[in-house]
């Protein structure tokens, strides 16, 4: 079968095979982020079950950030990074907890700079360098 959810589905699989490591963090992000204006909006609606669906989606995804790190060629970024995630895993656990759509708020706020970051170096890894390419140069004054 051509197009329709299967062909959606081969798309995707092939994007993220196919990325750059980068490119796949900013992929997360924007599933977290799209799981987290999903959660909100049931919050404003007080669906309970769908809040805490979307809510631990985003938390699923943060865990997936969290043990993809490497500390080791990180460093003190990975350092900074887990904390981050985990600040926002837990802001998310007591957003679900104490019906907090700010804490959602704050946690879409940050993850929404983080993305930007990410989307920065994702694009520059990505961007071929054209070395060797010859300059134009006028031999006749």
């Amino acid at each position: 079968m051509y197009g329709g959810v299967n062909g959606h589905q081969r798309y995707l699989q092939t994007a993220v095979e196919t990325a750059h490591p980068a490119r796949l963090v900013v992929m997360l992000y924007d599933g977290a982020l799209r799981f987290l204006a999903q959660a909100q909006e049931a919050m404003t609606q007080r669906n309970y079950e769908q809040q805490n669906h979307y809510l631990q989606k985003a938390q699923r995804i943060l865990a997936e950030l969290i043990s993809s790190l490497d500390f080791t060629k990180g460093g003190e970024v990975a350092e900074n990074l887990f904390r981050i995630y985990i600040y926002l895993y837990n802001q998310l656990v007591q957003a679900n907890l104490e019906d907090d759509s700010a804490k959602v708020q704050h946690a879409i706020a940050l993850l929404s700079e983080l993305r930007e970051a990410w989307d920065a170096v994702a694009t520059q890894v990505e961007t071929p360098v054209t070395m060797g390419t010859p300059a134009k140069v006028s031999l006749h004054g």
